[in-house]
């Protein structure tokens, strides 16, 4: 089946999905925070989604007390599954499939920085694991490790399928975690949390899981980023709908310690992934631009919208370059020192 044709048999299911508003896809505001539960709130940002363009507004309020940002009002269950639906797997899948899986390097730093604390850890789980690219790069830093993955898609199954995970766990990680305890050396949460509903239940369940003496590996957007500010709306790791949760490092550190982790090691540059003034410059020229056909759209774009965007997007290319020349050679080198790091790393051991 062509792409034409499989987004025309998609198009009357997500019609179906829209008829009634997007009003339906969130729970109710909440007016105290989620991490710290203060009523302090304030509005930290409004915007839509720049990525899949499915209609809906959402907003990210700031807890005054304790700096945690989330989504406000958040997505319900039926929201959750309307707007990741096509993102990562569907019509989405090949392009996400390509855009994991050839980040080898960065994987591989991420199995590295572990080896300060446990040079050779025999199992290791990736909870949120996708379709286990991190768990294929890693074998090549740390070739005794036994890796397994977890996740609530299908993804982790197709990982299982190309050896890319020895186990494959479906599911919450919190429901699973009970036939998990103590069972891993490492459990690793790379860009998890900030999808969970409830973090503080997820970390519970690493603790759960991990033996004790093991440790627990945590990466994270940054919300205190000077970018976060900088670029706004335009920010990618905003991520919005799908990004729920923005949790300080002051916030996570605090936490895991309540839970009976003692961090042992946090890291910023090492996280930072320059991408930033790139992906700004292209959510703009994409939003800009008349939008590419998808199933949630009522009528395909016309021969003529498609060459407008076509030229504009072309015209942007010098723009898309001096991103990429600036966010790998002038920023990354000091993304510490300006403090635009746009994620950390935490490794905590379990007490």
């Amino acid at each position: 089946m062509s792409k034409q044709s499989e987004i025309e048999a998609l198009r009357p299911a997500y019609e179906r999905d829209l008829a009634e508003g997007t009003g339906r896809f969130f729970e109710p505001r909440r007016t105290t925070c989620p991490w710290c539960a203060s009523d302090r709130l304030t509005t930290r940002l409004r915007t839509t989604d720049l990525l899949q363009h499915k209609p809906g507004a959402f907003v990210l309020d700031r807890c005054q007390a304790c700096g945690h940002t989330f989504q406000n009002p958040r997505l319900n269950e039926t929201g959750l599954e309307f707007y990741y639906r096509d993102f990562y797997d569907g019509l989405g899948e090949q392009k996400m499939s390509g855009t994991f899986g050839g980040r080898t390097k960065m994987y591989q730093g991420r199995a590295a920085s572990m080896a300060p604390h446990d040079a050779t850890p025999k199992n290791w789980l990736d909870v949120g694991t996708g379709h286990g690219h991190f768990c294929e790069a890693a074998r090549e830093v740390l070739p005794g490790t036994a890796f397994d993955g977890l996740d609530f898609t299908d993804g982790v199954e197709l990982a299982a399928r190309e050896g890319r995970v020895e186990h494959a766990y479906r599911g919450a990680f919190p429901d699973l975690a009970p036939e998990l305890t103590a069972r891993y050396d490492v459990v690793s949460m790379f860009h998890y949390l900030e999808h969970s509903t409830d973090p503080d239940r997820e970390l519970r369940a690493a603790h759960e899981a991990v033996r004790p003496g093991g440790h627990l590996l945590v990466e994270v957007p940054d919300p205190e980023s000077r970018y976060a500010r900088l670029l706004g709306r335009w920010w990618l790791p905003w991520l919005q709908p799908q990004h729920l949760h923005f949790i300080p490092v002051a916030n996570l550190r605090a936490r895991l310690t309540d839970l009976g982790f003692t961090v042992v090691a946090e890291e910023h540059a090492e996280a930072h992934d320059p991408v930033d003034l790139l992906a700004a410059v292209w959510l703009a020229l994409d939003h800009t631009a008349p939008r590419e056909d998808a199933p949630w759209l009522p009528t395909q774009p016309g021969a003529l919208q498609k060459t407008l965007r076509a030229a504009l997007l072309i015209a942007g290319i010098p723009a898309l370059i001096a991103g990429t020349l600036l966010d790998r050679f002038a920023v990354r080198p000091f993304s510490r020192r300006l403090r635009v790091s746009n994620a950390y790393r935490i490794v905590a051991r379990r007490d």
